[in-house]
């Protein structure tokens, strides 16, 4: 059976869109018109391969679709009648669409990891190879429920370390809307009954009343010189070694270099446990946990060390020669192969880098929230002096 997209529409000229299940386009519109619809469109999934790859669903989506779908698994629903139950419980049109493309594949006799392939951004490499590992032992319900551990716990984290600073990032933003609607609003209106008295101004307040008429005129090309910086930038990242300089400079921050750090490494760690857990070769386990990498310098470290382990040296020696990861990593790497529990081993270490990762990443949330608010407490003193400085001296002038 394939899975075919329909529009329909009944008696009273309402329109319908689902999924079916058939055999053929022919069969899913003679079963639509069983049901008392009359068929507008029917397309099967397969069709639409290219438009699906587009819609690509979020990693929380992917995560709860594997959860349920390990959870049916592990009660010993076949693989298609699996996927079936999950993609009538899924909420998102991407998720069930894909899914339904992938039961279909399922039903063609294809393995479930070659009906995964169909969709590599939705399903990465790590996803698919612990699949295809499953299937070749025979443990794919196990291996369904690590893979959406591991998802919920990268989830986890990465909204943990992003909750840190969500917080300072909204009082940034709200208290610079508040000194820009000040300058450019409030105070030109309180200052220009000074300047209509021909009042000379201080400086302080002529400083001011620059930098609003700056606002207020070329505050559209600010803007967009900012938009074009942005561009500008991102452009010169795409150059050779220039993305390498950047990432070897964030790396290096005080605070945030250590963030960024343990987030990557707990996710290398962490991905390449599920994948050497699941019987998953190290060579391949090292290049997919690569592709979870965000920066630069430990992608390259990483090949580094695959190149040495592919000349036959062991897993931990190749990590420390790097420089790069943290020794924590290092020293339980080369605990789990002495002892033959690597995956255990590197799952230990991600928790404990996803941990400390965390910690600093509040840590450093907690610096900045009093710092940020001794910053705009300067800039609203000064616009507040810069206001009542001709104040002050009209009361002077008076005595």
């Amino acid at each position: 059976m394939a899975s075919f997209r329909f529009e329909a529409s009944d008696d009273s000229g309402r329109i319908e869109k689902g999924l079916l299940e058939a055999d053929s386009a022919s069969a899913a519109r003679a079963a639509l018109r069983a049901r008392g619809l009359v068929p507008l469109e029917v397309s099967s999934l397969a069709q639409k391969t290219i438009q699906l790859r587009r819609r690509r669903f979020s990693e929380a989506e992917l995560a709860m679709a594997t959860r349920e779908l390990a959870s049916l698994l592990a009660a010993g629903l076949p693989v298609a009648q699996a996927l079936g139950a999950t993609v009538e419980q899924a909420e998102s049109r991407a998720v069930r669409e894909v899914f339904a493309a992938v039961r279909s594949d399922v039903f063609a006799g294809h393995r479930l990891a070659e009906a995964l392939a169909q969709f590599p951004r939705e399903f990465p490499e790590v996803y698919r190879a612990s699949v295809a590992a499953g299937e070749d032992s025979g443990e794919l319900a196990g291996v369904m429920e690590r893979l959406a551990l591991h998802l919920e716990e990268r989830q986890a984290l990465h909204a943990k370390v992003l909750g840190a600073f969500l917080y300072p990032a909204v009082v940034t933003l709200v208290a610079f809307s508040i000194v820009i609607f000040l300058m450019t609003y409030v105070v030109p209106q309180v200052v220009e009954v000074f300047r209509s008295n021909r009042q000379a101004l201080p400086w302080m307040t002529r400083a001011l009343l620059a930098l609003t008429w700056v606002l207020r005129e070329g505050g559209i090309w600010i803007a967009l010189g900012l938009v074009g910086a942005g561009f500008a930038f991102r452009a010169w990242l795409r150059r050779p070694g220039r993305r390498l300089v950047w990432d070897r400079w964030v790396l290096g921050l005080p605070l945030a270099g250590r963030i960024i750090r343990g987030v990557n490494t707990a996710r290398f760690a962490s991905t390449l446990a599920i994948l050497t857990s699941a019987g998953v070769p190290l060579l391949r386990a090292l290049e997919a946990a690569r592709a979870t990498l965000a920066n630069a310098v430990l992608a390259n470290a990483v090949s580094e060390v695959i190149a040495a382990v592919r000349e036959g040296q062991p897993l931990a020696p190749a990590l420390g020669r790097s420089k790069v990861f943290p020794p924590m990593l290092v020293h339980l790497a080369a605990s789990g192969e002495a002892t033959g529990e690597l995956a255990p081993m590197l799952e230990r270490a991600a928790t404990s880098l996803g941990r400390d990762a965390e910690r600093r990443a509040l840590a450093l949330s907690t610096l900045l929230e009093p710092l940020l608010i001794l910053f705009m407490g300067a800039v609203v003193l000064a616009i507040v002096l810069a206001v009542l400085m001709p104040i002050i001296e009209i009361n002077q002038l008076v005595r």
